[in-house]
């Protein structure tokens, strides 16, 4: 029996080939009726759709990538001391340090909100994770096989996102425009630093805030810092004659962090983190250690993930739309392939400031 084809689907349902497409890709777009008419004649005719006949059809692949760099360390060993059969072990599990690897939790989001979009528009989504030696060759690879691509910003290097952008659209994610021709999407990192840290010294009265800081190579603590450095100008407070402390975005980094304040026995009026990871890091010493916050100490994070909200004392935060700014990505390259001359887009997303018990006590 020969297979149905889009051309049968439409005669059965008297709408055009343009219409099935749609009630396949985007439904919508198509009114109820039309769109159950389309699908009755599709399940009646057993068609299915395609996908290589799409992609020639429209010289497109339908799929859209996403790379970010390497977001795990090494796995966390188990070594097997018993095996029953081929399906079962038995396994002795070394404990680990503890850590959630920040990475994780902010992809996770901005993963789900990318494929969201894709998905809502007819796309696929292609993920590509930067591990090895060699990440330009997983890059090159994907940049084959997908429409566009989005990348953290400062992942891959210049020359090769110039290389790829020849061939696709191309999108940096986070980080401000540094001078380039591509689209970037981000959040306002600057602003919502500047607010949260400006709010500590006129309503709390800080004076001697201190900076916990992220990776030196991240775009996104550059402008958390950049906004922490702000508020404190504003304030007539010379940010060069407050110390910076490095926490790398780890909450064991950040422990250990919180150690040597302890050991040196000066704690500042309040520590103001890149993210969440390296203020529940502090919390994590500061509680057992008898350190009251935030009598004794404010701290404060960024980026609004749910560990934040169920930590004691909850964490005062700046929350950012991590799955809108997978979602504008998406958009970002979508309008690229069909506006390909436009100017290059700058979607910078809003936040949020949560002030809770981690800086305002118990009354927050």
């Amino acid at each position: 029996m020969k297979a149905a084809t889009v051309y049968d689907v439409a005669a059965h349902a008297g709408v055009s080939i343009a219409t099935v497409s749609r009630v396949l890709r985007r439904p919508g777009d198509v009114r109820a009726s039309t769109r159950a008419r389309v699908l009755a004649s599709v399940q009646e005719l057993g068609y299915v759709p395609s996908a290589s006949a799409r992609s020639l059809a429209a010289r497109r692949t339908g799929v859209l990538g996403l790379f970010f760099p390497s977001i795990d360390d090494e796995e966390n060993q188990a070594e097997a001391v018993f095996e029953q059969d081929t399906q079962v072990q038995l396994v002795v599990d070394i404990p680990d340090t503890g850590e959630v690897r920040p990475p994780n939790l902010y992809f996770d989001e901005v993963l789900r909100g990318s494929e969201r979009e894709a998905w809502r528009h007819g796309f696929a989504l292609m993920v590509g994770v930067g591990r090895g030696s060699n990440p330009a060759a997983m890059v090159n690879d994907i940049a084959g096989r997908v429409d566009g691509m989005a990348v953290l910003a400062r992942s891959v290097p210049d020359e090769l996102l110039d290389h790829v952008s020849r061939r696709i659209p191309v999108v940096l994610i986070a980080g401000p425009r540094r001078g380039d021709d591509y689209d970037h999407v981000s959040v306002s990192n600057t602003e919502g630093m500047r607010a949260l840290t400006g709010h500590l010294l006129d309503r709390h009265g800080v004076r001697d805030p201190v900076y916990v800081a992220g990776p030196a190579d991240s775009p996104d603590d550059a402008e958390r810092h950049l906004g922490f450095r702000q508020a404190l100008e504003a304030a007539g407070i010379d940010p060069a004659a407050l110390p910076v402390l490095r926490g790398n975005f780890s909450r064991v980094q950040a422990r250990a962090v919180a150690e040597e304040l302890l050991a040196a026995g000066t704690l500042p009026r309040a520590l103001v983190c890149g993210n969440d990871q390296m203020a529940l890091g502090l919390l994590d010493v500061f509680g057992p250690a008898g350190v009251r916050v935030p009598v004794d100490v404010i701290v404060t994070g960024f980026d609004g993930i749910d560990a934040g909200r169920l930590s004691t004392p909850r964490l005062t935060t700046v929350h950012q739309p991590m799955g809108d700014l997978g979602r504008a990505a998406v958009r970002a390259m979508l309008s690229r392939l069909e506006h390909p001359d436009q100017p290059p887009i700058t979607s910078r997303l809003p936040v949020k400031v949560l002030l809770r018990e981690s800086s305002e006590g118990a009354s927050a």
